[in-house]
């Protein structure tokens, strides 16, 4: 089976050993073992394939024989209840030590198990990421225990089955455990050190607001100039010092994008280290600041941009178990999901948010050098996640079928446009025009929900040519995966190979590889730009969250670093500045847009405004139009035509006719769809 491996395994007192051949677990010689107890598991009859979710880490499992599988099935499910008793018996001692022996308790069905089949792992082993953004934790199920929080009690089967009868485990002695007073200790003095930070935080936070209002008092605000960005936003004497800072922390550590994958959510039928004296001097060599701005190709008045949302995210009491519990190993596209698991954003918003650092391509749109262009264009495609770092606790709204959305950005050189053009299967398509460049994609994910972690698959291509060079680069996504779904602190990574080329040259080409996160390295990605015979020409590294850095250590030099995040980010859903600007919606161009426009949307345009009881009502009704629409067509045996967009070679692309139309006759006078 190609993309298999063979694997021996041992099943004991709900631990499962691993290794390549039965005389390796002899030896000793291990792979892994998984705690059966603490995972959830997925079958899948017809492919015979089992899937264990162990939070850190994601297993699947094949077996050739139907006989062999059903008898596997059997004795997992068998030592699920064992250990998960005998965990519940005494948490303290087997939270953190195997079982050794089999208890005489379960007799046959608890005997060591030692079977062939065929295995795949998909996913390096993962560490939890303490340093990631808090999100507030969602509802869970009352069988999870709050005096046992590792003990997931989500495994479907275990709904269903009944629990046999077994003898309790050891019990535990009178005194307390060596591990539980280490226990005790650390958990009061992290308590004590919370409340200190917190404290403080607090205070500090009273007296910045002070200090703002103070000066508000004594001098008028000027009037905002919106001017040219640098390279790099490192040119203020503030984001000058947090440059020694921020390359400690890269060499201490490395963490959908949680998109949408189908019009809005209705029921279907159908290793090492890198050194951290990185010279700030050569960086700043770099970033100074001289690339510019170009003039937009629209002729629209620079205008003042909103600074936060109306109103913070509200509080959930949704209970994401009953939502998924039921679809372990899905495509979660087509499942229904609350207003109150999404942000007040759409997924083709989300894509215009890959364009928020695109002074890159301006850059590499005016460097002679194909190799340095390469290495600003692989940068842009890299800054595309660092919006997705405090987003892994909600969804954008799914698109329906016909729905549209224009930026047009002056202050940054661009006008960009996206269509929702097809519902079976859901894709996503945007083109954006600029003096320095052409940016378009047309993209789709599929999400799987693994029982403790969701991981989302993008499928397509994003495009750039540069016109100066005649340059047409292309590159695909890598995948992600939100972690910690039921409970606990949500966090998000990317993990992967990206390829870019220059289909118009073969002389050099960029593979950038978003690394799995492994012990305190968190959100690393590692590229190397090679010529046409593949030698090494130079070397990216850095992480996709913070900043990027070409060469190496310490001589290396900074190519791009993240915009700082709002005030209050985390009441705000984790938006940056950028996209808390995207669906605000200015009087002066209320008018000029086509009524599909994402910013008339009442359910996103509620949510935004924190009235989610409306936001659900209207999101329902929404989704009933649409399937309206979906069935008159099918009666009148009709498909249905993208407006601005169109295929070619498999792949959406712009007709070129929204600004022409924009401008005249004007889409007040053009008939659309009643979407909302």
């Amino acid at each position: 089976m190609k993309g298999w491996h063979k694997r021996y395994f041992m099943l004991e007192k709900g631990i499962m050993k691993y290794a390549k051949r039965e005389g390796d677990i002899k030896k000793g010689k291990l792979h892994g073992s998984i705690d059966v107890g603490l995972s959830v598991m997925s079958i899948k009859k017809k492919a015979m394939c089992i899937d264990l979710d162990t939070e850190d880490n994601i297993y699947h499992l094949k077996v050739k024989s139907p006989e062999l599988f059903e008898e596997w099935v059997s004795k997992l499910r068998n030592h699920r209840v064992f250990r998960q008793n005998e965990i519940a018996t005494n948490p303290e001692r087997h939270l953190f030590h195997h079982p050794a022996a089999s208890s005489p308790s379960l007799n046959d069905s608890i005997r060591r198990v030692s079977l062939n089949c065929k295995f795949k792992i998909n996913m390096e082993v993962m560490h939890r990421t303490y340093s990631a953004p808090a999100i507030t934790a969602l509802q869970v199920p009352s069988c999870i225990s709050s005096n046992s929080p590792r003990l997931h009690a989500s495994n479907p089967n275990l709904s269903s089955s009944e629990t046999p009868a077994q003898e309790p485990g050891p019990e535990s002695p009178d005194s307390p455990t060596p591990v539980s007073l280490l226990q005790e200790d650390f958990c009061r003095l992290a308590n004590n050190i919370y409340s200190n930070l917190k404290s403080a935080y607090t205070t500090l936070l009273s007296e910045r607001e002070h200090l703002r209002n103070t000066i508000n008092l004594q001098a008028p605000s000027p009037p905002q100039v919106i001017g040219p960005h640098s390279l790099v936003h490192q040119t203020s004497n503030e984001s000058r010092a947090s440059i020694p800072e921020s390359i400690s922390e890269f060499f201490d550590a490395q963490e959908y994008l949680l998109s949408s994958s189908s019009s809005e959510n209705e029921v279907s039928d159908d290793d090492d280290s890198y050194i951290s004296d990185v010279s700030d001097t050569v960086s700043m060599d770099t970033c100074d600041g001289t690339t510019h701005r170009h003039n937009s190709v629209s002729s629209g008045a620079l205008v003042r941009r909103r600074s936060t949302l109306p109103s913070p995210c509200p509080s959930s009491s949704v209970s994401v178990w009953n939502i998924l519990r039921n679809n372990i190993g899905k495509d979660l596209s087509k499942v229904a999901m609350p207003v109150q698991l999404n942000e007040p954003l759409n997924t083709l918003q989300r894509l215009t948010e890959e364009l928020e650092y695109c002074e890159l391509l301006d850059t590499a749109n005016q460097t002679h050098d194909p190799y340095q262009r390469m290495v600003y264009v692989a940068a842009f495609a890299i800054s595309a996640y660092a919006c997705t770092y405090h987003r892994a606790g909600s969804k954008p709204f799914n698109p329906v079928l016909g729905e549209t959305y224009e930026c047009d950005r002056p202050d940054k050189g661009f006008r960009f446009i996206a269509e929702q053009v097809s519902h079976h299967p859901p894709v996503s398509a945007c083109h954006t025009d600029s003096r320095n460049f052409t940016f378009w994609q047309d993209m789709r994910w599929k999400n799987k929900f693994w029982g403790k972690s969701m991981e989302i698959v993008p499928m397509g291509t994003t495009h750039v040519t540069l016109p100066e060079f005649g340059d047409h680069y292309e590159w695909n996504k890598v995948t992600s995966c939100i972690h910690n779904i039921l409970s606990g602190q949500r966090w998000i990574e990317h993990y992967g190979e990206m390829t870019i080329r220059n289909n118009n040259s073969n002389e050099c080409q960029c593979k950038v590889t978003f690394v799995k996160v492994r012990s305190l390295h968190l959100n690393e990605v590692e590229a190397v730009v090679t010529d046409s015979t593949g030698a090494v020409v130079t070397t990216i590294f850095g992480k996709w969250n913070e900043a990027l850095y070409q060469g190496s250590p310490p001589s290396a030099t900074c190519l791009w670093r993240a915009n700082p995040m709002p005030e209050e980010h985390e009441q705000y859903y984790g938006f940056t500045q950028f996209a808390v600007e995207l669906n605000e919606l200015d009087p002066a161009l209320k008018p000029l847009l086509p009524p599909t426009d994402t910013r008339f949307r009442p359910d996103q345009r509620l949510l935004e405004e924190g009235n989610t009881e409306g936001a659900e009502e209207q999101k329902q009704r929404i989704e009933q139009l649409q399937r309206e629409r979906r069935k008159v067509l099918q009666d009148n045996n009709m498909k249905h035509q993208p407006r601005f967009f169109k295929k070619r070679n498999d792949t959406w692309v712009s007709n070129n006719s929204y600004w022409e139309q924009r401008r005249e006759p004007g889409f007040s006078k053009i008939d659309f769809p009643v979407l909302w």
